[in-house]
């Protein structure tokens, strides 16, 4: 159960201000290196567009979650390449939906866009396998 709530909490989280750091760059508002005034300004709008990253980004780090919690119980299956596998399907499922946004495309516009599902996923499948996964215990011989 900590691993859908270390998801719930901090994939919106992450995945928002991601969103937001792309939309502004994609829209060449950063052409030039950011003033703190402009830093300032994102900051700000990332605070008030909080409350919409969780009401929309919930149910799609909710499920990365379920992806994490399912490839868990593979064993071959290591931390690490448990890790790569749920940040590659989130940076997949981010790129789906909001990579054809806008009238630009390109690789900018794709690795921006897929970095959105990718981090979040990455970090709180990381942070999962630390403080959620059962403790692996030594296997007795028989």
């Amino acid at each position: 159960m900590k691993r859908y709530v270390i998801f719930g909490v901090l994939g919106p989280l992450l995945g928002g201000f991601l969103l937001l750091l792309a939309t502004t760059v994609m829209s060449g508002f950063w052409s030039h290196p950011p003033s703190p005034s402009e830093v300032e300004q994102l900051f700000a709008t990332f605070a008030r567009t909080l409350q919409y990253s969780y009401l929309f980004g919930l149910l799609p780090a909710l499920m990365l979650g379920a992806v994490d919690d399912i490839v868990m119980h593979i064993r071959r299956i290591g931390p690490t390449l448990r890790v790569v596998i749920v940040a590659l399907i989130g940076f997949a499922s981010a790129e789906l939906l909001y990579g054809s946004r806008g009238p630009d495309s390109g690789l900018l516009q794709f690795v921006l866009y897929g970095l959105v599902g990718f981090v979040p996923g990455a970090v709180s499948s990381a942070l999962s396998h630390r403080f959620a996964d059962p403790p692996v215990s030594a296997t007795q011989p028989s």
